[in-house]
C-alpha cells in the first residue's frame, strides 16, 4: 500500500454505496468479526449509510472483550502471590473480572506491569531473576505467534522465572458457534484481515460451503469495508457461499506460514470459555506438553478461583451480535468507558465503545440484529 488516501477516497466511497444499493434486492444480514472493522464502519457513518438495505452485525471481534471472566480472575489470583509479577497489554489492565481488574489489583499493591510485547515480558524475567514473571497471554491467531516465539525465547534463554496464562482464541470455531444456533440470520461474513493475513482463508472453503454462507476477507478502510460489503452482498443475491479476498494487499490464502510454524510447535487447539458464549469446542489454544512447564496456571493454581458473575451487563448479547450496545439499559449511564461494565466497553476494538465514542446519541432499536 503506498498512500492511505486512496482507501479514504469519498468519491469511490460513494460509487461504492450506489452499487451495494443497486446490488441487493432485499435488506441483507452480514456480520464482521473483527473490532477494527466495526469501528471502521461505525467511525466512517456506513452502517448509517446502507441500514435500509445492509443489517451490518458486530460479531465477537473483540479478544479482549471475549476474554472470560475467569481468566481475568486466574490472573488477579496470580499477581497477589509473593514474588510474582504479572504483564498483559495495556487494554486488558482495565477489563473487569467478577470483583476486580488487573489495574484494581495493581492499585492494592500487585506488581502488575504493561507491556508492549510478550517478548518485553521475557526480558522482564531476565531483569528481575528472583521473581516469577507470568504473561497473560490474549488474543486472536494475530497475537499467538508473538507468545508462542516468546516461550521458545524463554526456553532458550534457560528461564525458569517465567510462564504464561493463556487464554488465546480462535476466530473460526466462534464463527461456526454462531452459524450452530437455530435462530441466527446471518447471511454472509466479512472476515477479519489480520487473521487472515497470519492465519490464511483456506479454511474458510469448508465453512463457508457447510453454513452456505459467503465469507469476504477485508480490511478496516472505508473503500475495504465497502468492497467487501459489496461482493458479499453480490455473493448472497446469487446464491454463491464462496471465499474471496478483497484484502490481497495484505491476506494470501495460506497465510504466514513461519508464524504457522511457529503456532504449531508450541500450541495446540483445545476448548475455551468465550466471555458471553460459553465453551467453545476448539475455541482456543493450549500449550503442548513438552511446553507445559510454562504453564502459569499449571504453576501456580492449586484449587479453583471463585467465580462471581455480574449480572446487570448484557455484553454477551452484544458479542453474538443478538442486541446492539445502545439497547442495554446500562449503556452511557451505569457503562461508560471511566465506569466499565464489561469489556465491550473497555477495549479500544470493544463494539460499546465504538458505540459510545461515535453512535452515542443514536435511538435504542427494538430489532434483535442476529435474528
Amino acid at each position: 500500500m503506498k498512500y492511505l488516501d486512496e482507501y479514504r477516497d469519498p468519491a469511490i466511497c460513494q460509487r461504492l454505496i450506489h452499487a451495494i444499493r443497486r446490488e441487493v434486492t432485499q435488506r441483507r444480514t452480514i456480520m464482521e468479526v473483527c473490532g477494527g472493522q466495526t469501528h471502521g464502519l461505525l467511525s466512517h457513518g456506513i452502517d448509517e449509510l446502507l441500514q435500509n438495505h445492509v443489517a451490518l452485525i458486530h460479531g465477537p471481534g473483540c479478544p479482549v472483550c471475549v476474554t472470560p471472566i475467569e481468566a481475568i480472575d486466574l490472573a488477579i489470583a496470580i499477581s497477589q502471590r509473593p514474588g510474582v509479577m504479572v504483564a498483559s497489554f495495556g487494554d486488558m489492565m482495565r477489563v473487569p473480572g467478577s470483583q476486580n481488574s488487573l489495574l484494581g489489583a495493581r492499585s492494592n499493591g500487585a506488581d502488575v506491569r504493561m507491556v508492549y510485547s510478550p517478548l518485553d515480558a521475557v526480558t522482564l524475567a531476565q531483569q528481575f531473576p528472583n521473581r516469577q514473571v507470568v504473561f497473560f497471554a490474549v488474543g486472536f491467531e494475530t497475537t499467538t505467534p508473538a507468545t508462542a516465539l516468546a516461550v521458545q525465547q524463554a526456553a532458550k534463554r534457560g528461564l525458569t522465572n517465567f510462564s504464561v496464562l493463556v487464554a488465546h482464541v480462535r476466530v473460526q470455531p466462534a464463527m461456526e458457534n454462531i452459524m450452530q444456533h437455530k435462530d441466527c440470520g446471518v447471511e454472509g461474513f466479512l472476515a477479519a484481515g489480520h487473521v487472515c493475513t497470519v492465519n490464511g482463508y483456506e479454511s474458510y472453503h469448508t465453512f463457508a460451503e457447510t453454513y452456505k454462507v459467503p465469507v469476504v476477507v477485508t480490511g478496516f478502510e472505508p473503500v475495504d469495508l465497502l468492497t467487501g460489503i459489496l461482493e458479499c452482498i453480490r455473493l448472497i443475491e446469487a446464491g454463491t457461499p464462496r471465499v474471496v479476498n478483497c484484502y490481497e494487499r495484505s491476506a494470501c490464502a495460506r497465510g504466514n506460514r513461519h508464524a504457522a510454524r511457529i503456532v504449531d510447535e508450541v500450541y495446540e487447539p483445545c476448548d475455551r470459555s468465550w466471555r458471553g458464549m460459553g465453551v467453545i469446542p476448539g475455541g482456543g489454544f493450549r500449550l503442548r506438553d513438552a511446553w507445559r512447564h510454562f504453564d502459569a496456571e499449571g504453576r501456580f493454581i492449586r484449587e479453583p478461583v471463585s467465580i462471581v458473575t455480574p449480572t446487570a451487563c448484557r455484553s454477551g448479547e452484544v458479542l453474538m451480535g443478538r442486541i446492539k450496545p445502545t439497547q442495554c439499559e446500562c449503556f452511557g449511564a451505569a457503562c461508560t468507558p471511566e465506569t466499565p461494565l464489561g469489556a465491550p466497553m473497555v477495549s479500544s476494538e470493544g463494539a460499546c465503545a465504538a458505540y459510545y465514542r461515535y453512535a452515542r446519541s443514536r435511538v435504542p432499536q427494538n430489532e434483535t440484529t442476529a435474528r
